[in-house]
């Protein structure tokens, strides 16, 4: 992967710091060139500082769409749901319609048909038809340990789906909501947060182009892709001043 496509920070708050500023960057080119900003948001621990920190943005919040790229498979106020996450640390504080803001359904008894209902939400706002990808203006992802992202995990089913947008991934036996590769891979631009020293392994396989994509799921990601790491999480994998 070209150095170029890296980028690395000293520690979590100088990444927090660039990533507002590209967040809010693309918003305002994505507002420029079509009227409105289609985000999807990440979850676990390293985005959400970055949350906390565009509650205090002046942009034109009337013109963001919020989506989910992956979800636990548990109820919105339940701990560990992304989306719960999100609103609490940033969309309960600013006035971004909710109606332009669309959590991942989690109360179908099956989670296929909650992939179902997602997929046809994407559909209607990006109002493309069956056979077409939308294109996200901007896709935040993380990366695990074992080089998953989204909802991808090493060596299961979802990572072979490329016939619809959302597809339903497993941890554990636990299933989760998920874009599919191919709906990633269409994103204008897609911006990976990494963070910690337990990355590094996984960043060598992955930044390197030569691991298993079925090994590390985030190799499949091939769109237009910009790396931010920490300083802890680059060490020994990426060259830098």
């Amino acid at each position: 992967m070209p150095t170029a496509n890296v980028r690395v920070f000293p520690d979590l708050a100088a990444l927090t710091a660039a990533a507002k500023q590209f967040v809010l960057e693309q918003a305002t080119g994505a507002i420029a060139q079509r009227g409105q900003f289609m985000l999807a948001l990440a979850g676990g621990n390293t985005p959400k500082p970055l949350y906390e920190s565009l509650v205090s943005a002046d942009t034109p919040w009337s013109q963001w769409h919020i989506f989910w790229g992956d979800e636990r498979y548990v109820p919105p106020d339940h701990p560990d749901s992304n989306a719960g996450m999100a609103f609490q640390a940033w969309l309960n504080h600013v006035p971004i319609p909710k109606t332009q803001i669309h959590p991942m359904p989690t109360e179908d008894a099956d989670p296929q048909t909650a992939a179902d209902r997602y997929e046809q939400i994407l559909r209607h706002t990006f109002g493309v038809r069956e056979g077409e990808f939308p294109s996200f203006d901007l896709i935040l992802l993380g990366m695990g340990p074992d080089g998953h992202t989204a909802s991808l995990f090493p060596h299961t089913a979802a990572l072979t789906v490329s016939d619809r947008l959302i597809t339903v991934g497993n941890k554990d036996g636990q299933p989760r909501l998920t874009f599919a590769v191919p709906l990633i891979n269409h994103g204008r631009q897609i911006l990976f947060l990494v963070t910690g020293a337990n990355k590094q392994t996984a960043l060598r396989h992955i930044l390197s182009g030569t691991g298993d994509p079925q090994q590390y799921p985030a190799r499949l990601i091939t769109g237009n892709a910009l790396w931010f790491l920490d300083q802890s999480a680059a060490e020994g994998v990426v060259e830098h001043t």
